[in-house]
């Protein structure tokens, strides 16, 4: 993640959830913290961002924990959101842009049955380096049933 830097502090998470309560109020985007539902401990994030009103799109990323990785907590949060965006925010299609070697963030795309729709050459800067980037969309007959 570039906002992931070893100077990241409680200040800037609390800034963070500052801007995300706002975005979330004025519809700009919108950020879901994903717990365990054992133990009601942090694993990642997922949320819609860059949406999109006249097309009716919006932009789906999420992490995980690295020490919770491959557990499946991903996709749920990811199917969870899908359907938030889908059912209550109307909107018709969500688009995943995955750093092409970024295997974990690909392989969640593809649990949640998103289709893969090209190869975009030097899509994302990354730490000050150009990386190619798929392009996964998610439409709501993509979604399978929990």
């Amino acid at each position: 993640m570039v906002w992931c830097t070893p100077d990241y502090s409680p200040d800037d998470s609390r800034s963070f959830i500052a801007k995300s309560q706002a975005d979330w109020n004025n519809g700009h985007s919108y950020c879901f913290a994903i717990l365990d539902v054992k133990d009601n401990s942090f694993l990642g994030s997922v949320g819609l961002t860059q949406i999109n009103r006249a097309h009716n799109i919006a932009n789906i990323g999420i992490w995980v924990r690295t020490t919770r990785t491959c557990r499946g907590a991903g996709a749920a949060a990811t199917r969870l959101v899908a359907r938030f965006a889908f059912q209550e925010l109307r909107l018709s299609r969500l688009e995943f842009l995955v750093a092409a070697d970024n295997k974990a963030s690909a392989r969640v795309a593809e649990k949640v049955h998103a289709r893969v729709e090209g190869l975009l050459r030097q899509r994302l800067i990354i730490s000050g380096k150009s990386h190619d980037a798929l392009l996964c969309s998610l439409i709501p007959s993509d979604l399978t049933p929990l």
